[in-house]
């Protein structure tokens, strides 16, 4: 069993060796324009535009709560676009973050990252936009992810002054 291991700095640029995966939470309505998905448009354009068309082709495809995609952006380096939020605002109905889609969608991470021998990176998926809590996401990392042995770094963006 693996531990997840944290660290200050920027989830897209993994200061590591091999393959590696960089995983995200996304909503299931098409949004992309705030949060973490401007880091990764910063750096690579294909996550976004492969999510654009998976979510406008969406009534032909697997678009939906706890799917994933995988978008390889370098030899070496993937993108995962998990769907694990219902919409995108905190209101009557509460916060964004479905907790059994982040489940599914990190099964689905492991089993690719297993696949490739990757280590996973990630910001604090589903506690940003989301308004999730990490005390119920970090347990899902652990039992999907850490507890099959794949490396997982997650990333605390801190200041650079």
């Amino acid at each position: 069993m693996s531990e997840i291991r944290y660290v200050r700095g920027d989830a897209t640029a993994p200061s590591v060796e091999g393959v590696m995966v960089i995983a995200h939470v996304c909503n299931d309505v098409g949004g992309w324009g705030k949060g973490f998905v401007l880091a990764v448009s910063r750096r690579w354009p294909e996550p976004e535009a492969a999510y654009r068309a998976w979510h406008r082709d969406r009534a032909s495809n697997d678009f939906g709560l706890g799917a994933v995609q995988f978008v390889r952006v370098e030899p070496y380096v993937w993108v995962a676009n998990m769907i694990g939020q219902r919409g995108t605002r905190t209101g009557g109905k509460g916060v964004p973050v479905r907790y059994e889609a982040v489940g599914m969608a990190l099964g689905v991470l492991a089993d690719r990252a297993a696949e490739l021998g990757a280590s996973v990176h990630m910001p604090r998926i589903g506690c940003g936009l989301a308004g999730g809590e990490w005390s119920r996401v970090e347990p899902l990392i652990a039992d999907r992810l850490a507890r099959r042995g794949i490396p997982v770094t997650v990333y605390d963006h801190g200041d650079t002054a």
